[in-house]
């Protein structure tokens, strides 16, 4: 999961991944999961177990709580501009996933005589509007890192991993350059997708 990547891409940034016990589920579209939804009710990753048995979801909702648990400069940043920068660009990568994930779904669970169309197509056309945003701002973005730079690189690492529009670096030269330097960060190589 992409979402759980982003999740654990923080814990690493902030130091916090060895005190995360990973169990790793395999949720589908097609039913839910039990164990899952006990803590989650939508039955969707990640969902984060606290140890007072309280239940945060959403790869958004637990990102932040992860940010308040240390003092060191937070990763989402507290100063207005950069706090909505990294916000939108969170939101937008994160809609770009779900388009992703949707066009994935389509093509892979539902049996191709049945595939609409239509659908794939606009749900293409709103993920390669989203990239073409990016790659337009890529210039701009900032040397350090912040939730919206990690955002933006779990989903690029994602749609290269699963390719649900092909090839998306075509005609986005700048923001794969930038992806391409921030991939090697230890936090982005220890949560590499294996299969």
């Amino acid at each position: 999961s992409p979402f759980v990547r982003k999740v654990m891409v923080v814990a690493h940034e902030l130091g916090l991944a060895s005190k995360i016990e990973t169990v790793f589920l395999r949720p589908t579209p097609l039913e839910t999961d039990e164990a899952l939804s006990k803590e989650n009710p939508l039955s969707k990753i990640p969902a984060l177990v606290l140890d007072d048995k309280t239940s945060l979801y959403d790869s958004a909702v637990i990102c932040e709580y992860l940010d308040s648990l240390h003092d060191g400069e937070k990763i989402i940043p507290r100063a207005t501009s950069a706090r909505w920068t990294a916000l939108r660009q969170q939101a937008l990568s994160d809609g770009i996933l779900e388009a992703g994930i949707l066009v994935f779904y389509e093509r892979t669970m539902r049996p191709k005589e049945l595939q609409w169309e239509s659908w794939l197509v606009g749900q293409t056309q709103k993920a390669t509007q989203g990239l073409d945003a990016l790659e337009r701002e890529a210039a701009h973005f900032p040397d350090g890192i912040h939730l919206g730079l990690v955002s933006i690189a779990v989903m690029l690492g994602w749609l290269e991993f699963r390719k649900p529009f092909g090839d998306v670096r075509a005609g986005r030269p700048t923001l794969f350059a930038w992806y391409d330097r921030f991939a090697q960060r230890s936090s982005m190589t220890a949560t590499a997708p294996h299969s």
